[in-house]
């Protein structure tokens, strides 16, 4: 064979391989939209009749999934760590995993998408992400989806169809909480809103439900924001601040942090006034023991538990089952007067545990102590 044409085929060859790992990759990585049901209708609710249904190809597993979380900072995604832990330990998730990782990153949104471009160089079955901003992850989307990376979201969840996306109503949680101000302030009054993690969709999406609640009211309402980072401390001292600054207020909602929100009223003492807030375990025992007081409050939410509804969603869509592309997670609501010891709230466990910690339709229920048992640091 002549030298120009031996150097021109090892040239071809070098590139082939990667090319044909590429371009099977892409191929492996679409999924066919198809008429459903899911393989597991129950758990996996249709976000709105017009969701697609998705199915995968089939891998053979065991299979590695990474877990990237971003902020990691309040009680919630702690708990939320331990549980994804707790659940990829059970028995039956374990059988089908060769590794379990997990990785958080804090507010470093590069940081966040360096770590999940890490797990799709390392060549992982499927990321589950909370997402730090909804709309920065395009390239690394596309990166998933080349590599046949199954990447699926929640809580924070991502701005693409490229992603399976698992979340609740977050916006409709705002919508309730606000509505529960609407009915219990009829002449309107001055509101302070304790917000979330600036630039996280749930922030954005919860306080646009308040909002636009509020302004649809007819009533006159004059807001304060503060930012609580759904972290007692930070909301403590941003809610004593208010007080002391711009009290006092008629009516109170927060997105976490809850507990310390009320016990900065506590400490200032503020009267109590009605309050739309989120499901710690501390700021429902708070509800009940001041409800007579004039504590009323509407708890709603989303344990932390919908990051195992996430893992079991990865491993149907890597097990070829039919999946929506974005999946709703029941509200876990109880409003005053229906608060109920040993089933709304735990007086013996800690306040910094999230109730509604479970979602029997996907069949992932939790004790205390399975999550307790785990720790919140990367694996």
């Amino acid at each position: 064979m002549p030298k120009a044409i031996k150097v021109r085929s090892a040239r071809i060859a070098m590139f082939s391989v990667p090319l044909v790992a590429l371009l099977s990759g892409a191929a492996y990585a679409e999924p066919k939209v198809v008429s459903g049901p899911a393989g597991d209708p129950q758990c996996m609710t249709l976000w709105s009749a017009d969701t697609q249904f998705l199915q995968y190809p089939k891998k053979e597993g065991p299979y590695r999934i990474a877990l990237a979380n971003g902020y990691i900072a309040n009680t919630w995604r702690i708990q939320m760590v331990q549980t994804a832990k707790a659940y990829a330990s059970q028995p039956d998730v374990a059988a089908k995993l060769k590794e379990f990782k997990v990785v958080s990153t804090g507010e470093d949104v590069p940081a966040q998408i360096s770590a999940i471009n890490n797990f799709i160089d390392a060549g992982y079955d499927a990321i589950v992400v909370n997402a730090q901003n909804p709309t920065a992850f395009g390239p690394v989307i596309k990166r998933a989806k080349e590599a046949g990376v199954i990447l699926v979201a929640f809580d924070n969840t991502l701005d693409t169809k490229d992603a399976i996306n698992v979340n609740v109503d977050q916006k409709g949680l705002g919508v309730i909480w606000a509505d529960w101000l609407v009915k219990h302030m009829p002449n309107g009054g001055k509101v302070l809103e304790v917000r979330g993690v600036a630039g996280t969709s749930v922030d954005t999406d919860r306080h646009n439900g308040i909002k636009e609640t509020l302004d649809a009211s007819g009533k006159k309402f004059n807001v304060m924001e503060v930012v609580g980072k759904w972290d007692d401390s930070v909301a403590q001292k941003a809610t004593a601040d208010a007080i002391a600054t711009n009290g006092p207020f008629d009516g109170i909602t927060a997105q976490g942090g809850d507990t310390g929100v009320v016990q900065a009223m506590m400490d200032a003492k503020h009267p109590f006034v009605p309050f739309g807030g989120e499901t710690e375990n501390g700021f429902r025992k708070l509800c009940a023991a001041h409800a007579a007081d004039g504590l009323k409050c509407a708890s709603a939410g989303t344990g932390p538990a919908q990051v195992a509804v996430a893992i079991k969603t990865a491993i149907a869509a890597l097990e070829g089952q039919v999946v929506p592309q974005a999946v709703k997670l029941p509200t876990a609501l109880v409003q005053d007067p229906d608060f109920k010891e040993g089933e709304d709230y735990y007086p013996k466990q800690s306040d910094n545990f999230f109730v509604g910690n479970s979602f029997p339709t996907c069949g992932i229920n939790f004790t205390a102590q399975e999550i307790m048992g785990q720790t919140k640091e990367n694996q």
